[in-house]
């Protein structure tokens, strides 16, 4: 038999049970002690002379040699196959042992009738079993079947040919204030414009495994193109077209178009409470008691008194809000105002102002307190992101809180868990060196006590449970990473001063200020925050 590995054959004699070990060629595996220690406690052959084996084994890399392996004689053993199924159970992998002399050799549908028992319903590789079966190649690991993967499909897609980006901050002057003559963050559009098209998804098909089952493809994402008032879609439904000349918005994925409604003077008891599906622009003030609600942004060229404001877009305020303390303003997009006093103000995105009094103001985004004053006396300031400020708190030591960060807990389990994957990989790094050191010595045919033996394979079997732990905590560091995403932890910057009275929270980090700061920048340090110098 040509095999190109090393290989081994039982022969039953009569005076007992011996073994064949047979060199391959120089371009096959040699054998190794596990191949053969493996192979005799499947067939049941416990009680044999380890450390003669071993011997042999070393001169059976030159020359053919036989060695006695037991007293008994057990009966003549035909050729195995063992099969393994890997994980995802897209392939099976098939290492076949040789017969007795004097056994018999696996048929073609033998071997088809193992790989059914063990499951196996899909993709067996016949021309790899028939080459087998001419040129039997022992010690050796052969893929036997491999399933289908699924195709993948591909997801709708909507392209806007309008600005969707919420993310654009004003213009500065020279001197640092806000240029509220060039906004440009309210997209113009004119009637008959292309608005929007749709790519539509592209289904994929589904692949079998070797266990015969079906592996679905990702699931893919449908579209429709979602719309307000006085918008068009073509025939096929694939654009959108615009009926009005005015203003373009997305809000939660639903594209609105509007003529602006403008007040030319105050709202006040004049207009009452204004509620518009698209942008709204006020000329004067808004007067206490009043409210506007609207889909799209809403600006304001005068002052807002205790009024309500809620946008579905973003808010600009070129003068301020003055809240007396019931004012509230809340724009799911960001918040651009001269400044925010007795006041409560939400952002979904972030909010630029020149000043902040006694007022509690949250953002997802960065709050810049900036421009010719840029101070934050009084309130609780929240931001998801970073917050920026000349001045923080007073001269009088004004309770003031600035807050940013995000969920501290699962920061310390991401960090956790990335500790303990790097202990995991430092202790398979010292212990599998040892392991293959002894494997390697036994195969030379070193004699080792039974003591050694016993701690070789609890060495080993460390190493398994190790890698299965490993494995575990690789899973879990991942789904924490995705929960936490890319953020940072947050910083706050005080360009100018900070007073005694601030309260500085940096995912639940909390620093008093006792003494004045100067040309600061507030980070978290591990457990501590630290502050560095601008």
């Amino acid at each position: 038999m040509d095999n190109r590995n090393g290989y081994f054959q039982l022969d039953m004699k009569a005076d007992g049970t011996y073994i064949r070990l047979i060199p391959g060629r120089p371009d096959g595996k040699a054998l190794e002690f596990d191949d053969l220690s493996k192979y005799l406690s499947k067939v049941k052959i416990y009680d044999y002379d380890i450390n003669s084996l071993a011997k042999a084994l070393t001169v059976s890399k030159e020359k053919p040699v036989e060695c006695k392996l037991t007293l008994a004689k057990i009966p003549n053993i035909d050729e195995m196959l063992e099969i393994a199924i890997s994980a995802d159970k897209m392939y099976a992998e098939g290492i076949f042992y040789p017969p007795s002399v004097g056994g018999r050799r696996l048929k073609k549908d033998d071997i088809v009738d193992i790989m059914r028992k063990s499951g196996i319903k899909y993709g067996i590789i016949d021309n790899i079993i028939d080459d087998y079966i001419k040129n039997p190649i022992y010690n050796d690991v052969i893929i036997i079947a491999r399933g289908a993967k699924p195709t993948e499909g591909k997801d709708a897609e909507i392209i806007y040919y309008f600005n969707t980006d919420k993310t654009l901050k004003p213009k500065e002057k020279d001197d640092g204030t806000v240029d509220f003559h060039q906004l440009d963050m309210i997209s113009s559009i004119n009637k008959g414009d292309l608005l929007a098209q749709l790519i539509p998804e592209v289904n994929g098909a589904p692949g079998t495994d070797v266990m015969g089952t079906n592996i679905l493809p990702k699931k893919i994402m449908r579209k429709v193109l979602k719309h307000g008032r006085d918008i068009y879609l073509s025939e096929d439904g694939l654009k959108m077209f615009s009926s009005v000349s005015g203003h373009a918005d997305l809000v939660n994925d639903k594209v609105f178009v509007s003529n602006t409604f403008e007040v030319l003077a105050d709202v006040d008891s004049s207009t009452g409470d204004i509620e518009y599906e698209g942008n709204v622009t006020v000329k004067g003030n808004v007067t206490s008691g009043y409210s506007i609600r609207a889909k799209g942004d809403i600006i304001v060229d005068g002052v807002v008194e205790g009024a309500r404001l809620y946008a579905g877009g973003q808010i600009v305020l070129k003068r301020g809000m003055q809240g007396m303390n019931k004012g509230t303003m809340e724009a799911e997009g960001n918040i651009i105002t001269k400044f925010i006093e007795n006041a409560v103000v939400k952002s979904g995105g972030y909010i630029t102002t020149e000043a902040i009094l006694h007022s509690k103001v949250s953002a997802r985004g960065d709050i810049t307190v900036g421009g010719k004053k840029g101070f934050i006396t009084g309130g609780e300031i929240t931001s998801g992101t970073a917050i920026t400020v000349k001045t923080a708190g007073s001269t009088m030591g004004t309770y003031t809180l600035l807050e940013v960060g995000i969920d501290p807990k699962k920061v310390e389990n991401y960090k956790a868990m990335q500790k303990r994957i790097t202990g995991i990989e430092a202790d398979l790094d010292k212990l599998l060196p040892i392991i293959d050191t002894y494997k390697r010595k036994i195969s030379q045919g070193e004699i080792f006590s039974q003591e050694k033996l016993d701690y070789i394979r609890i060495a080993t079997n460390n190493c398994i449970m190790l890698r299965k732990e490993l494995k575990e905590c690789q899973n879990q560091f991942e789904q924490l990473r995705a929960e936490i995403g890319n953020n940072d932890e947050g910083w706050i910057k005080v360009e100018n001063i900070a007073y005694p009275g601030v309260k500085i929270v940096i995912s639940n980090v909390i620093y008093y200020i006792k003494t004045e700061v100067h040309y600061s920048k507030f980070i978290r340090d591990r457990a501590d925050i630290k502050i560095v110098g601008l």
